[in-house]
């Protein structure tokens, strides 16, 4: 098993769920992190705790992933000590509306394809070329298994999910001679806020997404990441797919009616 110990790791939507709970699994190794969200107040709070719990460094950026000259300004200037990414974690992502594409509302689309897509994109632009002069490093993205199997509904979601299947794979092809691995985390239902986002923070409609299930938690995702950055040297997991026991597809659930 590989040491994270002193690895700097960055992680982008690190304010809540997975992202959240990535930076507490990185931390507990011994990593120093560079966290990043829209929501600094938040990445202050998470900073403070995990210092004195875990006694890292750690360097928070406001960051908005969808603006290409916000992410070239901030990680640009990213004080020199922490410019060695040796881990980048993309987790920044979202769903946003849950209709037919005759009846969708087009700026959830846009707001989709510019997080999960375009924004993974240009942060893996900013930070992959370090990689690739030092010939180490390794890209985790977190897709979904909506970028395996579309589902009624989530037309555009699984299409940016399918994207970050593809740009992943591509990646690993781009840089297979640079000695830089390129993982995957698919999960399937996660409790977190996601469901609370996509339906712009109805709660009736969001618990209803969990009813009658036990879903994975944001730890049991942080898990698998910490699996794939943790490996031997000459080991790269191409892609883990994660669901809850009563989940085998995004569109197969069992839900105890009890």
């Amino acid at each position: 098993m590989a040491s994270l110990k002193n690895k700097i790791v960055m992680i982008t939507g690190a304010s809540s769920g997975i992202g959240n709970a990535c930076a507490e699994a990185f931390a507990s190794k011994g990593a120093n992190l560079i966290l990043c969200a829209r929501r600094i107040d938040r990445l202050a709070e998470i900073k403070k705790s995990l210092i004195k719990k875990y006694g890292i460094n750690i360097f928070i950026a406001q960051l908005d992933v969808r603006k290409l000259r916000d992410v070239k300004k901030v990680i640009g200037s990213f004080p020199a000590q922490w410019k060695q990414i040796d881990i980048l974690l993309n987790n920044a992502g979202l769903a946003r509306g849950f209709s037919k594409v005759y009846e969708a509302d087009i700026t959830h689309w846009e707001e989709m394809i510019d997080t999960n897509v375009k924004g993974l994109l240009y942060v893996t632009r900013a930070i992959l070329p370090k990689m690739v002069e030092r010939k180490r490093g390794h890209i985790i993205n977190i897709g979904s298994i909506a970028g395996h199997e579309v589902y009624m509904m989530g037309n555009v979601y699984c299409a940016t999910k399918f994207a970050v299947n593809a740009l992943t794979q591509s990646i690993r092809i781009d840089v297979l001679d640079k000695n830089i691995k390129v993982t995957s985390v698919d999960p399937g239902m996660v409790l977190t806020e996601f469901a609370k986002v996509r339906f712009s923070g109805d709660e009736n409609s969001a618990n209803k997404v969990y009813e009658g299930v036990t879903p994975l938690s944001p730890k049991d995702v942080a898990e698998a990441v910490i699996f794939s950055a943790t490996r031997p040297e000459n080991v790269n997991i191409n892609e883990i797919i994660l669901t809850p026991i009563i989940q085998a597809s995004p569109a197969h659930i069992f839900r105890n009616k009890v």
